[in-house]
């Protein structure tokens, strides 16, 4: 099989690095970090004007047309810098439930403002009481005429301080972990009862509790699809996400080394002692570990057989947290006391990781959900 980039995906990791190398040094992302969104609205524009935003559309929806693995390159280049802007939030999950559950009309109205950068969507989900379970929701859509009414309350959702429109799962008919009764909705972040208290994240990102009091929408509001649409934009995340992983875990790595040649102890650059040698041998092995299961994610998220999917991006989840665990920490430890300081990159690095690793479910979630399913899997 050829894992080699095309000249156009080159062409796009290139013109990426570039504008990140120039936009997103730490001392910037510190910046936008500070600013009144959280992150930065002209790298959103330069987003849109490199057509990042419109890649995963169909062409004729207004998008570029472009894959899975075009995304995984894009979140590698953004692992990489710690970037904080909503591409996740709206390019790949609102994205993703816009691809496959909503009508033609929908996608010919919004995706045309998302690929030029006017347009913010956030997954309203996680409930209290929820974790990893995405069955599990309270929230619930009553039938009112031809529309709904939705009361619930969501908690920790990314961007979804920014966000113009929120995807709302909400339940239609059931009991809270029924997998059958679960609806999907687009609601107006602006829409009258929806309340949001927006909060940095320990990674620097930022996220919303949401409230939803009697919120009405109309019957076109709905997406198509239920819970397997659900799961399936989790499964296309859970791939962007483990690309992400990697390009952390990399820039990581060489953030590590290079301060492992500079650092001096006893007269000698630490770098030379076999211990730390043989600490910085086994980041690498990780992170091609984790490359190669970012791989196979991008590969697999658009299997249409759920089941098998649902399967393999276990096994991602599980194999990359693992390895992104121990590039993180062995950053922090053989950095010692700077990288526990706001003011020095590696720190930041363990805290994206461990973020990565809890969305849509750890390594523990995982492990259990595939030997409850029947699943084998072999730690390496």
């Amino acid at each position: 099989m050829d894992f080699d980039l095309s000249d156009d995906q080159r062409l796009l990791q290139d013109s990426l690095a570039k504008l990140l190398k120039d936009k997103y040094g730490f001392e910037q992302r510190k910046g936008y970090i500070k600013s009144e969104t959280g992150w930065s609205r002209e790298v959103w524009a330069a987003y849109a004007e490199l057509g990042l935003l419109g890649m995963p559309f169909a062409e004729e929806d207004g998008g570029l047309g472009y894959g899975t693995v075009e995304t995984m390159i894009v979140m590698e280049q953004m692992g990489r810098s710690l970037t904080l802007e909503p591409f996740v939030s709206t390019v790949v999950m609102g994205g993703g439930f816009l691809r496959h559950g909503a009508t033609a009309e929908q996608r010919a109205a919004m995706v045309p403002q998302i690929a030029e950068g006017k347009l913010l969507l956030a997954f309203a989900h996680t409930e209290p009481q929820s974790r990893f379970d995405l069955n599990d929701v309270a929230t619930t859509a009553k039938k009112d005429g031809a529309g709904w009414v939705i009361d619930g309350r969501k908690g920790v959702v990314v961007h979804g301080d920014t966000a113009d429109q929120l995807i709302v799962t909400a339940r239609i008919s059931g009991g809270r972990r029924d997998r059958d009764g679960i609806g999907v909705f687009l609601v107006p972040a602006t829409a009258q009862g929806v309340t949001r208290r927006g909060f940095g994240t320990s990674d620097g990102q930022r996220a919303a509790d949401i409230t939803f009091d009697n919120v009405k929408v109309g019957a076109e509001a709905e997406l198509k699809g239920g819970l397997a649409l659900v799961e399936q934009v989790a499964d296309e995340t859970m791939a962007a996400l483990a690309a992400e992983a990697v390009g952390c875990m990399e820039a990581a790595k060489d953030l590590t080394v290079d301060y492992l040649k500079t650092r001096k102890q006893f007269g000698r650059p630490i770098g030379s002692f076999q211990s730390l040698q043989h600490r910085a041998a086994e980041m690498m092995v990780c992170l091609e570990q984790a490359r190669s299961m970012a791989m196979l994610a991008a590969m697999m998220a658009g299997e249409k057989d759920a089941a098998e999917r649902r399967r393999q991006m276990r096994a991602v989840k599980i194999e990359v947290g693992r390895n992104a665990r121990f590039v993180g920490q062995q950053t922090v430890q053989m950095h010692g006391g700077i990288a526990m300081t706001m003011e020095y990159a590696g720190g930041h690095y363990l805290k994206r990781l461990t973020v990565i690793e809890n969305m849509f479910g750890d390594m523990d979630h995982h492990l259990a959900a595939l030997s409850e399913e029947g699943g084998v899997f072999l730690a390496a």
